[in-house]
């Protein structure tokens, strides 16, 4: 179909492991994360696609190596979202200073709210809706998860609803005319 998309959470790192905020702070995969990405190559080798997008970010980029699509192209939209003072904090951590703090409703400070992630998902959406055939999407767990909320006409914040693990394939597309999420977190 050529308005679907298949969304990869990169292989884990130490601080996905830790559940330290990621963002900019540019990780390699442990050894762990690599294996994780070596069993994705199985099952996206069938799948032709037209394009295959990945983040900037160097866990993404090893991640679409690994998996055998060395040749994505690199699109800073998918970079995860911005977690400005609070990269590197857990939620626990953060929330003994802000008392129920999430991502998806306080926003982060010195980093990006709900709305410009938004706009990324957006233009992110735009382009596989433009697409010849499926796109393939190499990126993180905050960023795919709003994504995947934008797709189906939610707000990004609405992205809290999927959970979503490391080295793992999810699918969106259409039922008839309807955004749907195919698969989630497989």
């Amino acid at each position: 179909m050529a308005d679907s998309a298949y969304l990869v959470r990169h292989g884990a790192t130490e601080w996905s492991v830790s559940g330290k905020h990621t963002s900019s702070t540019d990780l390699p995969l442990l050894p762990e994360g690599e294996e994780g990405a070596r069993l994705l190559a199985p099952r996206l080798a069938s799948i032709e696609f037209a394009e295959v997008l990945t983040s900037p970010m160097q866990r993404a980029r090893r991640t679409a190596e690994i998996a055998g699509f060395g040749g994505a192209e690199v699109c800073p939209d998918l970079v995860e979202w911005g977690y400005g003072d609070y990269e590197g904090r857990t939620t626990p951590d953060i929330r003994a200073e802000v008392p129920g703090w999430s991502v998806w409703t306080h926003g982060c400070p010195g980093g990006e709210s709900g709305a410009d992630v938004t706009v990324r998902c957006d233009r992110v959406v735009e382009r596989i809706l433009a697409a010849s055939g499926p796109v393939l999407l190499f990126a993180h767990g905050h960023l795919l998860r709003a994504l995947a909320a934008r797709w189906i006409g939610l707000t990004a914040s609405d992205g809290r609803l999927f959970r979503l693990d490391t080295a793992t394939v999810s699918e969106l597309g259409h039922e008839r005319e309807t955004p749907v999420l195919l698969r989630w977190n497989a």
